[in-house]
């Protein structure tokens, strides 16, 4: 038995609608590992159920795994805004949402999240990023000045299959990646590395990333020290 197999016999069996989710992703789409599956699946419920948000935004549906787990560990009358931006995506995702048993506690949007944020009026206790992985700094950036004072931000895929450690993708000269030029490297690596550089930087957050599948960074925004 690997240490994966392990895991999943002694955590919380995944429920029989997300299970029917899982399948009918890998059976009917491309990239099915982009949804975030059991174990992930059930640390986001966890983390909803310790954090107790009135509001959460989720950037990035997919096929609405995540959006479920979270949303199954939401309060009554809370509330969960999920974004995606790929409109080929609706006529899939769009039911399993409406039909679940969590479907009055999402919201679903279509369109791009940079837009919806530049007119939200929205205070949100918690936002879950996982989208474009070439706009990770646009979205923090856009959305720390909704995110309630304590209130977190979960990042995934921020070690990008090692990719982050990977000597051709870091820095020339011995240069901090976040000053300078990347060599040739793709796009979404580069997002992600300057990402967790500006995170990993701001003093405006206490960090912690969890090497769970991909890359997991835990991101709480903590108030202004006094001066």
């Amino acid at each position: 038995m690997s240490i994966d197999d392990y895991i999943l016999a002694h955590i919380d069996p995944e429920p029989e609608y997300l299970h029917r989710l899982w399948r009918a992703t890998n059976l009917h789409l491309n990239y099915p590992r982009m949804a975030s599956g059991h174990l992930q699946g059930r640390l986001l419920r966890m983390l909803v159920h310790m954090i107790r948000p009135s509001v959460v935004l989720e950037i990035g549906t997919f096929t609405g795994y995540s959006a479920l787990c979270m949303a199954s560990a939401l309060a009554p009358g809370a509330v969960l805004h999920t974004i995606e931006i790929n409109d080929e995506q609706e006529d899939f995702t769009r039911p399993w949402l409406e039909g679940s048993p969590w479907a009055d506690r999402i919201r679903f949007h279509i369109g791009d999240a940079l837009a919806m944020l530049k007119d939200c009026a929205e205070t949100f206790d918690l936002v879950f990023i996982d989208a474009d992985k070439r706009r990770y700094v646009d979205y923090y950036q856009a959305v720390m000045p909704h995110l309630r004072l304590g209130g977190f931000i979960i990042a995934d895929n921020t070690l990008w299959d090692g990719h982050v450690v990977d000597d051709e993708v870091l820095a020339v000269a011995g240069q901090h990646p976040a000053h300078s030029v990347l060599n040739g490297k793709d796009a979404q690596t580069q997002g992600i590395i300057a990402f967790n550089d500006l995170v990993a930087t701001d003093p405006a957050v206490e960090r912690v990333i969890l090497p769970l599948r991909d890359g997991l960074t835990l991101i709480r925004k903590v108030p202004e020290p006094a001066s």
